[in-house]
């Protein structure tokens, strides 16, 4: 696993109130019991942890280019912002 990897599952894990060891890849946000106030608390703890803009509404999340449909997706997403910051 990669380290951005690690930060962002860690993050997730916060924000659900769950061991990094339970935040599975495959499981989305509402498997792992966050809301929309979640989501955007999770955002900014990853923009602050990578120091990067995540291009996300909270108006529209499912509109925009950051993906949010399962913890690999956001990974993913996060991975792509920073190696394009670097």
């Amino acid at each position: 696993m990669t380290d951005v990897a690690e930060k962002v599952i860690g993050i997730i894990a916060e924000q659900a109130v769950l061991d990094v060891e339970d935040v599975k890849p495959e499981a989305t946000l509402e498997d792992l019991g966050i809301d929309s106030l979640g989501l955007v608390e999770s955002i900014f703890a990853i923009e602050e942890a990578f120091d990067i803009q995540v291009p996300f509404n909270a108006n529209e999340p499912d509109a925009g280019d950051f993906d949010i449909s399962s913890v690999a997706a956001i990974v993913k997403a996060v991975e792509g912002l920073v190696a394009d910051a670097a």
